[in-house]
């Protein structure tokens, strides 16, 4: 990057619209030891309501290192626990998952928040694009799967700016997504989606 991101407020929250309507409040610390992300997001989609709550804990290197979801809605409640055990592999609920080798971050799809473990991790050079895999944890029922991702940042992060963009994909179902960011690597605006309001 042209210049470093900034250290992560204490909290951040999102008003989740589009796709669905809902609200996420999410807690950050950062110690020597790394960073956890605790946090949560009550929405209702296609007419059902859900709360999904989360921890992510990663390395100083922004790896994810393990993750704790659990879930309530009309289905009942869920939870599913991931552990990083080197080299890009995964346990999921302690079985060995060789699917998700090479994913290096956890996504959630309950969170926004979980965007910017790939951006703090990767040098986004402008225009290069990066592939950043991920074990992708589905928000209905809290199934594991691999999620291949392409990141570009497509403007800002120059020494006066405030904010940037950069050009979301996930090729496998042909998603893409103009997402902005603050200084500190979280989303500000991901359309369709949610916005930032805290």
């Amino acid at each position: 990057m042209d210049a470093a991101l900034a250290e992560l407020p204490a909290w951040a929250a999102w008003h989740h619209l589009g796709a669905r309507e809902g609200f996420e409040v999410a807690f950050l610390r950062t110690s020597p030891a790394g960073v956890v992300l605790e946090g949560s997001t009550s929405a209702v989609e296609d007419g059902a309501p859900w709360v999904v709550g989360y921890r992510v804990d990663v390395d100083p290197e922004w790896r994810s290192r393990k993750a704790e979801v659990w879930s309530l809605s009309a289905a009942g409640r869920a939870h599913v626990a991931l552990e990083a055990r080197g080299g890009g592999s995964w346990l999921v609920d302690g079985e060995a998952r060789p699917d998700l080798d090479g994913a290096l971050d956890v996504d959630l799809e309950a969170s926004v928040l979980t965007n910017t473990l790939a951006v703090h991790r990767l040098e986004l050079h402008r225009n290069e694009v990066v592939h950043a895999p991920a074990a992708y944890v589905r928000a209905g029922d809290l199934s594991v799967v691999r999620l291949d991702q392409l990141y570009q940042r497509r403007t800002g992060l120059g020494h006066g700016d405030e904010l940037w963009t950069a050009h979301y994909e996930s090729p496998d179902d042909g998603f893409t997504a103009e997402l902005r960011f603050d200084r500190s690597g979280l989303v500000v605006d991901y359309p369709g989606l949610a916005r930032r309001t805290a």
